[in-house]
């Protein structure tokens, strides 16, 4: 069972990964983008905490907080996809202060549907989708407890985000780069495996 406080430390741990990685992140896109990556997904970051703290009632209400602060943020093309993800999660969030393990699957493969419908990006494609497809399939796929889940997740998340190194870059500024992206970690798979690094974090 995933208690609201649980839900909350685990999305608090999240954002601090994210935001301990702002150098990292801003140095992974200073090679094929506008560098400023880390400086997005630190705001992006922050609006999640904060909304996490500040939101009251249930479990949906905490991630429907974060997901409008999100979408109140100026900049950067993280933004509208990372608001999509969360939106898309607390549609199917409990109202109240508990989600079994199924709810909680149901919960992530619902929100990677609706971002992958959104961004057309594939596993392959060098995206933020190289991480949160594995990590959600991983996920989902998990017969143990949350704790179980979670961590399946931030395995096949740091797999998907070091597997992204071999690809080519299909969207974005990286992709006229062509084959000179190939070596690099994708800067949006990389925040991403913070993400769920953080989550599997209690």
């Amino acid at each position: 069972m995933l208690t609201k406080a649980e839900l909350q430390a685990r999305l608090k741990n999240a954002c601090q990964e994210v935001i301990s990685a702002e150098a990292e992140l801003t140095e992974i896109d200073s090679h094929f983008g506008d560098a400023d990556h880390g400086v997005t997904m630190t705001k992006i970051a922050n609006a999640i905490l904060e909304g996490v703290e500040e939101a009251e009632g249930g479990m949906q209400a905490v991630i429907d907080e974060a997901a409008c602060n999100v979408m109140m943020i100026n900049g950067g093309s993280a933004v509208p996809l990372w608001n999509t993800w969360l939106d898309a999660m607390q549609e199917e969030a409990a109202e109240g202060e508990e989600m079994d393990v199924a709810a909680v699957k149901n919960m992530f493969k619902h929100a990677c549907d609706e971002l992958a419908a959104l961004s057309k990006a594939k596993v392959g494609d060098k995206t933020m989708m190289d991480t949160l497809i594995p990590a959600t399939e991983a996920l989902v796929a998990c017969e143990g407890d949350i704790d179980a889940i979670f961590n399946a997740a931030k395995e096949a998340a740091i797999a998907g985000c070091e597997a992204s190194k071999g690809f080519v870059s299909k969207f974005g500024r990286a992709r006229s780069y062509g084959e000179k992206t190939i070596g690099t970690a994708d800067a949006g798979a990389t925040s991403m495996k913070y993400f769920f690094v953080g989550l599997a974090k209690k």
